[in-house]
């Protein structure tokens, strides 16, 4: 165990790393030509009101289903505007109002904090005075993104709701128990998820070790997936060069055989946030109309 395994220097490097190291949102692939057509809301939620921007779809007669967005950043960072390319682009090509959406941060706000956010968000949307059909409700992030909406997805089932029509989990951490020096890159030390960062941001997340076996941070390990049975369809999404590739296929077969598996996708040739921290337009471009195809069917009225 090294020294940023302790839960004082983590939470220290955790906050440098927020507020010097990445202080702002990466250039990432762009959609110029989509303006885009949003508004500002405050969500109320058990750990205070959180803010976030509704993405609009061209103006139509019949309401459309809503898709709440959840940033990545491991678990520190919070750039929301970081997958404005993304929310347009969604919003414009899957007919769907989304909800890209903050959340409290460690390592001042700790697990299950951040779970339980989006989760009450999720219980907003779907209400019946919304301005969509919140019956028609997904749910997706990348990286810490989508480990947050798993768990989401998960309270979903155990609270017998909302209805979650889709799932979508791109290169999403869903193992927190393994270190992440135990997962593997064909990249090497050239990956981009370095072991060290992993360390930092797991331990300003969940401080203690044996807490991070719980079902809701780390769904992949273990027999965390049992009684999964119901749970909303995934859409997995994983890049070939991440270190977080292995566990997001384990869960994937979990959920695949359960019959919530709506498709495993895995991108040739990236890495991890390769469509925030590349040009890789075309391959973004191809991930993102899959990605879409999947929102619009499972949402379709």
């Amino acid at each position: 165990m090294s020294i940023l395994s302790t839960p004082v220097v983590a939470d220290i490097v955790a906050r440098l790393f927020s507020s010097t190291i990445n202080p702002a949102p990466k250039p990432g692939v762009r959609f110029p030509e989509i303006p885009g057509n949003t508004t500002s809301v405050v969500i109320p939620t058990r750990h205070g009101d959180t803010a976030a921007t509704i993405y609009w779809p061209k103006p139509d007669s019949v309401a459309p289903g809503v898709y709440v967005n959840v940033h990545g950043g491991g678990f520190v960072v919070g750039h929301r505007e970081q997958d404005d390319p993304w929310c347009r682009y969604l919003a414009a090509h899957a007919n769907v109002a989304v909800v890209n959406t903050d959340y409290v941060l460690a390592p001042r706000h700790r697990f299950p904090a951040p779970v339980e956010q989006v989760y009450d968000v999720l219980v907003w949307a779907s209400a019946a005075e919304r301005d969509w059909d919140g019956t028609r409700l997904c749910v997706g992030g990348q990286s810490a993104g989508g480990s947050l909406s798993a768990a989401a997805a998960r309270l979903a089932l155990e609270h017998g709701g909302p209805d979650i029509k889709l799932q979508m989990l791109h290169y999403a951490p869903l193992d927190l128990v393994t270190a992440s020096k135990d997962k593997s890159s064909p990249l090497g030390a050239k990956a981009v998820m370095r072991p060290w960062m992993s360390e930092v941001f797991d331990t300003a997340y969940i401080p203690e070790p044996a807490r991070r076996t719980d079902r809701l941070a780390s769904p992949a390990w273990g027999g965390n997936s049992d009684g999964i049975d119901g749970i909303a369809p995934a859409l997995v999404v994983t890049a070939e060069y991440d270190r977080l590739r292995t566990e997001a296929w384990r869960y994937a077969q979990k959920l695949d055989a359960v019959g919530a598996l709506a498709e495993y996708h895995e991108v040739r040739g990236v890495d991890h946030g390769y469509n925030i921290m590349s040009d890789a337009s075309d391959v973004t471009r191809r991930v993102y109309d899959m990605i879409a195809g999947h929102v619009s069917r499972a949402t379709a009225g």
